[in-house]
């Protein structure tokens, strides 16, 4: 009775606040406008802004990991960590509707505060597993925005050479600062309907643009043939279906959190039938040639086409950043006391400090592929796979808890036992398998790169210059 009594309360808030912005009769034309385009919080907003943050750059260095890990293990992984994936992105929904629950019995109100993950651990389990969700969480967001930002000058490189790598990547740091401007996740809802179409158009002119242009001459499919390149390649895969790292902030920002258990699940779905197509044509046709072109986008002819694919590409890039990054300014407003103020200049000046070491830290490693393995092995590994597996285990580890419980596990699960059972492979298969191997090879990948290219490299993987 006391859970459905919360159910409630939690529920009549939600519909309050969703009539307050679309009751016809108290919003003008310029309200309604903005809520067209700008203040969103459906199921299908969620639904865009996990799609579309989900895969974003990764979608052009799948094929590196494809050359590396051979064909057949780059299509398992992706459906294997798209699924766990999906596993621990329901796990981070449970949780956090468990944590609402129980700060709604207790009559906290949280309409100009963004819950986020940390703050679920801290409520759930108490202040060590707040500052670990803390730490591996803003980490790595924070090398999340350093990718978006390299993926930037790399891609916008193959439209003008003019300028080295480094030399773009100073501009759109500047491009991609703005996004201090953008208050929320309410506020990406035509972003993320946006970011999605320029990804869909990408994954599918990289699999037409290979089938067109066939095999390349003497084409040689040698992967996997290196341990240390085939952990690389499987930890870029599990960083690409790890995007849940904004999940608590993406089901904040719903008018109706309850709905979003099958959101990323079919989301994750949407996003295969990009990267299957688009990573396997590649690697049919340019094969080991991806081994040195961790951007797919450079093996392909200059084209009309290609050249809109690298454009969209940027412009979803600087949307992901912001996704990236937003979750990190919420942090930063909440420790220098400015998040609940309703001013946004006054945020949006109080953000940039964020912005500064993402700038400096892609200037420093502009290691497009390697540094996406090197982050999913050793951040998003804890982030969004052991830390959420564990984090339900030990919640619901008591029998009292299990019985207070908000959201039981579904029937097909297997109840309590099915639960622990999944959980406790989520964490032993990512520990060994993922940070342990993954860790490993990505690491040794990462030095070679230094050891080759250096650090503040101008012009990392650059074909030579066209005058």
């Amino acid at each position: 009775m006391a859970s459905q009594k919360v159910d409630t309360v939690v529920a009549g808030n939600y519909l309050e606040m969703e009539q307050e912005e679309r009751d016809p009769h108290r919003v003008s034309a310029k309200e309604k406008i903005s809520t067209l385009f700008w203040h969103g919080g459906s199921v299908y907003d969620a639904w865009f802004s996990c799609s579309s943050n989900q895969v974003a750059q990764v979608l052009l260095t799948l094929p590196y990991s494809f050359s590396q890990l051979g064909m057949l293990s780059g299509i398992l992984f992706q459906l294997f960590y798209g699924l766990m994936g999906s596993w621990t992105a329901y796990l981070i929904s449970v949780l956090y509707v468990e944590y609402r629950m129980r700060k709604e019995r207790e009559k906290v109100d949280f309409r100009n505060h963004v819950i986020q993950w940390f703050e679920v651990l801290d409520g759930l389990l108490g202040k060590h597993w707040r500052n670990a969700g803390l730490f591996f969480n803003c980490t790595f967001l924070l090398f999340g925005s350093v990718i978006q930002l390299i993926a930037c000058a790399s891609n916008i490189y193959y439209i003008n050479d003019n300028l080295d790598k480094r030399t773009w990547t100073y501009i759109f740091g500047a491009c991609c600062a703005t996004t201090v401007f953008i208050p929320s996740f309410h506020n990406y809802r035509i972003w993320s309907f946006l970011g999605l179409m320029m990804t869909t158009y990408t994954a599918w002119y990289l699999t037409i643009a290979a089938l067109i242009h066939g095999q390349v001459e003497g084409v040689k499919h040698s992967g996997p043939s290196k341990m240390v390149l085939y952990f690389t390649g499987a930890t870029n895969i599990l960083y690409t279906f790890g995007g849940h790292a904004v999940t608590v902030e993406i089901m904040h920002a719903m008018w109706k959190p309850q709905k979003f258990k099958i959101i990323y699940l079919t989301a994750t779905l949407y996003v295969l039938t990009l990267t299957l197509p688009s990573a396997s044509a590649m690697y049919w046709a340019f094969g080991d040639a991806l081994l040195t072109h961790a951007n797919a986008l450079s093996l392909l002819p200059r084209t009309g086409f290609r050249d809109m694919a690298v454009i969209l590409m940027l412009i979803h890039q600087f949307i992901t950043f912001g996704f990236a990054c937003t979750p990190l300014y919420f942090v930063w407003e909440k420790f220098i006391r400015v998040h609940e103020t309703k001013t946004l200049l006054k945020r949006a000046v109080a953000r940039l400090p964020v912005v500064i070491p993402i700038w400096f830290l892609a200037i420093i490693f502009p290691f497009f592929g390697p540094i996406n393995s090197t982050v999913g092995s050793l951040l998003v590994s804890f982030t969004v796979y052991i830390i959420p597996a564990l984090a339900h285990m030990v919640t619901f580890a008591r029998a009292s808890a299990r019985e207070k419980a908000v959201e039981r596990p579904p029937s097909w699960v297997g109840g309590w036992g099915g639960m622990y059972t999944a959980n406790a492979f989520v964490v032993g298969w990512v520990l060994v398998v993922g940070f342990g191997f993954g860790g490993w090879a990505s690491m040794l990948n990462f030095i070679h790169q230094i050891d080759t290219f250096g650090l503040f490299t101008k012009c990392y993987q650059c074909p030579p210059h066209k005058v």
